[in-house]
This record gives structure tokens, C-alpha cells and sequence, in this order.
């Protein structure tokens, strides 16, 4: 979906009939966007209309109404078109729900498109504090010189690890108040240990930076991080079933994709957003993950390297269009888009794995040959913090066996 097409701000609209001029400008986007929502005014109100899911539960999508509860005006529109986006994006995700009792202006539509409150309400419309400083996060966050050289990257940042937490916040947040107690209930909602938690905790740290407010000194400790002792990773796939589970895809391009994650460790979106020409024939192999990716461009050098020929990657540079068609134009798609398609096709052929159980296998792979962690991490895209405090168990094991190694070493050299 065009983001110019959703979110454009109003131009000069003056009364209800240039409001009008906007809204059938702004639909006329949409459609040649292919969205297939739309914005209406019915008196004095904004609304959303368009295919939704049956309220009850089950059914096939109708043409329903959904309101915002927004006036119609220069603002309303300004707040219903970034309301509609995040609507789009609840469906597109298969995560959209009906509010189930009658809300305040403008929160029936938050609540069953998961928005966050930051710069949501209107002046008059009871802000508060809180909405205020979420607001000025947001606004801070996007703003960011860092982060404005990568702006799908970006966008995918806050979707995934920055807006949740700020939604949330905002749920707990009875009063019209923003301090360390508040921030630490949040914190604490989160299982301990997940990998929800870290990132709110890393969230909430970021905001309590900017508005002043003084985190207890045990902040990261009581974030808790995440490991690999976690369920869903304690069954990472073994190099024989990585081999043997490609046998499962039927399709050629899938085969070449999920081949590419388990030799290079890639993330779901990044198979799509990477320099494969280093796969021809007598070149190094050490492909180049795109600036344009959620970590900005790195190298990758492959582990196993006989899988490059296993998986028959070299075709990815030789043979154009050998991946699945999957629009990466970042105009009208988001990298989280792109991975979660990736996600899908590993649930439609039933791999008892996902994606990101490739990566982390390459991870510990790399791990257990010795590969220094500042190199993995770097070949990963993340930091050497988060390196080590994901996969800390194997290399505490690593460490130890190394220690070890060497005392009997010296032992028997004695």
C-alpha cells in the first residue's frame, strides 16, 4: 500500500466541500493503490468503510462501516488517513478485531487496529501528558539523522519493536501520568525472560531517556533479555534436517529461498534485499545484505559452504527471477511485509521450523566452529550485546570447552 496514498496530509481544504475534494482525492489514491478501504464523512463525523471481517467471529468479509470518531476536519483527516494505514496493515496481518463495547472518540478504531496513542487525540479531545510525550518519541524517533539514511528499515524498527510497547503503555496507563512505576508495570506485564520483554525494555528505556525520568539501577536485569533456552529455540533443526527439510518445498524459487537462509543466516526479508552476484561461478561466495535491509548492508560469508552448491544457489546469480515473485518496492511494501510472506510459505508446506529457526541455527553453527563473536554478530546485522545475549548459552558452553581443552592440554604437556 502507498504510504503517499494513506497518509498525505490535507492541502487547504476550507468547509465540508473542499473536505469532500480531499476525501474523493484521497479514495482515488487508495483505489489505484489497490486498497481497498475507503474514508467517508457522514455529517460532521469521519468514517471508514470497506471490506471487514465478519463481527461475529466467522463469515466472509462484507462492506462494512467502522468508526473513527473524528470530526470532519482539516486534523480529522490528517488522523483518519493514519488511522485507515493502520487498519490496512491489522488486515493485512490477519490481526484485526472488532472493538467489542463503545469507546471514546477516535479509540474504538486504536484498539481494533493496535495503534499507539502518541499523537492519536486531538487538542480539545482530553491529551494528556502522556500522549504528548508519545507523541514527541515518535516524532524523535523518525527524525533521528541514523535513522533517516534507512526509512523502510526504519518504519520496520518501530512497527515491530517500538510501537507495540508504546500501545501498551498506553493501555496500563490509567491516569494521566508517565513515570518509573508506570514504566516498570509495563515492563513487567511481559513473561520473563521472552523476547517481548528485552524489547520493551529497551523501548521504555529509550523513552524514559528523552522525557528524564530515572529507571531503577537493576533496569537491565529486570528487562531480562532472551535466550535460546526458550522453547521455540530449543529445537533448532540439526544440519541433516535443514538438508533434508528443503526436500519438502515443492516449489523451485521457495527451495532457493529457504536454501539462502540456512547457508547465510539471512532474516526473512533480507533474502530479497541482497547482492547475489558474489554466487556466480568463481567468485568468493560472500554475498552483500542491501543498505536498504532493517540492519543496514553487511557481508555474510556462508556456513556450510558446500551448501551453496547443495542448495543450488548459484542459479540466484545466473538465472534472473529465480526467487519467488514478491514486490520489494519499499514505495508500497514494508520489509516486515516481505518477511512475513516468507513466513507464510513455511507454514503452507508444513516445515515443522520457521524462518528465523534457520538464523539462529547458523548463529550457533558459527558458534561451535570458533567463529569470534564480533564477526558473527557483524555478518548477522546486530550488535555484539545482542549476540551474545542470544545465544549466551552456547557460548558460555564454547568458552567452557575451550578452557577445558586447554587445562588438559597443559595437563598432559606436564
Amino acid at each position: 500500500m502507498s504510504e503517499q496514498a494513506v497518509i498525505a496530509p490535507a492541502a487547504g481544504a476550507t468547509g465540508l466541500a473542499g473536505l469532500d475534494a480531499e476525501l474523493q482525492r484521497g479514495n482515488a489514491q487508495l483505489a489505484e493503490a489497490g486498497v481497498a478501504l475507503r474514508l467517508e464523512r457522514r455529517g460532521l463525523r469521519l468514517g471508514l468503510r470497506g471490506p471487514l471481517p465478519c463481527r461475529r467471529g466467522s463469515g466472509p468479509f462484507r462492506v462494512q462501516r467502522l468508526s473513527l470518531g473524528l470530526p470532519a476536519s482539516d486534523e480529522g483527516l490528517r488522523q483518519a488517513r493514519r488511522e485507515l494505514r493502520r487498519v490496512q496493515q491489522e488486515l493485512q496481518q490477519q490481526r484485526f478485531a472488532w472493538p467489542s463495547a463503545p469507546q471514546a472518540p477516535g479509540a474504538a478504531v486504536r484498539a481494533a487496529a493496535g495503534v499507539s496513542l502518541a499523537g492519536s487525540r486531538l487538542p480539545g479531545e482530553g491529551a494528556t501528558v502522556l500522549d504528548a510525550a508519545l507523541a514527541r518519541f515518535e516524532r524523535q524517533f523518525f527524525e533521528d539523522p541514523r535513522r533517516c539514511r534507512n526509512p523502510a528499515g526504519t518504519r520496520t524498527t518501530w512497527t515491530a519493536a517500538y510501537q507495540p510497547y508504546m500501545r501498551r503503555l498506553s493501555a496500563f496507563a490509567s491516569a494521566a501520568h508517565l513515570d518509573g512505576q508506570l514504566l516498570l508495570q509495563v515492563l513487567e506485564s511481559y513473561p520473563a525472560a521472552s523476547r517481548s520483554r528485552q524489547q520493551c525494555g529497551t523501548a521504555l528505556a529509550a523513552l524514559a531517556k528523552m522525557v528524564a525520568i530515572d529507571l531503577p539501577a537493576d533496569w537491565g536485569a529486570r528487562a531480562g533479555g532472551y535466550g535460546l533456552h526458550r522453547a521455540q529455540f530449543r529445537q533448532l533443526p540439526s544440519d541433516v534436517q535443514v538438508e533434508q527439510l528443503v526436500e519438502r518445498i515443492p516449489n523451485p524459487g521457495w527451495r532457493l529461498a529457504y536454501g539462502l537462509m540456512a547457508t547465510y543466516g539471512l532474516r526473512n526479508h533480507e533474502v530479497f534485499f541482497t547482492d547475489l552476484s558474489a554466487l556466480l561461478p568463481g567468485s568468493d561466495r560472500v554475498i552483500r545484505v542491501l543498505p536498504t535491509s532493517k540492519t543496514g548492508e553487511h557481508q555474510v560469508w556462508p556456513f556450510q559452504p558446500d551448501w551453496v552448491e547443495r542448495f543450488e544457489l548459484p542459479r540466484l546469480a545466473l538465472e534472473v527471477g529465480s526467487l519467488p515473485p514478491i514486490c520489494t518496492d519499499l514505495r508500497t511494501t514494508t520489509l516486515q511485509q516481505v518477511g512475513r510472506r516468507v513466513a507464510e510459505q513455511f507454514r503452507r508446506y508444513e516445515l515443522p521450523i520457521t524462518p528465523y529457526d534457520l538464523r539462529h541455527a547458523w548463529a550457533v553453527r558459527t558458534i561451535h566452529i570458533g567463529l569470534p563473536d564480533t564477526v558473527a554478530a557483524r555478518m548477522m546485522g546486530h550488535s555484539v550485546s545482542i549476540h551474545t545475549r542470544t545465544y549466551h548459552h552456547w557460548i558460555t558452553r564454547r568458552d567452557q570447552q575451550q578452557a577445558v581443552d586447554a587445562a588438559l592440554s597443559r595437563q598432559r604437556a606436564g
